[in-house]
């Protein structure tokens, strides 16, 4: 059975990344799962448009 995940391999500014890795710890997510969640709520309500 193919995983139901890829990998990737993007470039984030520096401060981003800083902001990403705070907001994903206090959400108690891995940042890989922080930035998923994020994307996903992005496309969805893009969707709603």
């Amino acid at each position: 059975m193919k995983p139901l995940k890829d990998k990737i391999s993007i470039t984030i500014d520096s401060d981003l990344l800083k902001e990403l890795k705070i907001q994903a710890e206090k959400d108690d997510r891995s940042l890989s799962q922080f930035i998923n969640l994020i994307l996903r709520k992005y496309i969805e309500s893009e969707k709603e448009d």
